[in-house]
């Protein structure tokens, strides 16, 4: 079954540049997994410090797969660090 995972980031608006660089890193490999089927980033409007990740996969093992693939592991802890934060992960199954 299909899942939605939507990740939540808040960045402070002067790191956006780098945040979205790593983003573009990220989302280009994400490209290249098993069981990826799209993604988009948005940006809050009242609140441009917090942008969302929605992901869509195949199934929750590929998700899980790539989650602790060395290589997404890697990038995400350049993103927390620039974050100051840990980012949030809430996975969804569609019904």
């Amino acid at each position: 079954m299909s899942v939605k995972i939507l990740i939540k980031r808040h960045v402070p608006e002067s790191d956006h540049p780098k945040l979205t660089e790593l983003l573009h890193e990220m989302r280009s490999l994400t490209l290249k997994q098993p069981g990826y089927i799209s993604g988009q980033t948005l940006q809050r409007i009242d609140d441009p410090t917090e942008c969302i990740v929605d992901s869509n996969w195949r199934s929750k093992e590929e998700w899980d797969q790539w989650f602790r693939s060395q290589e997404r592991n890697a990038i995400q802890a350049e993103i927390d660090a620039l974050l100051g934060r840990e980012t949030e992960y809430a996975v969804y199954e569609y019904l």
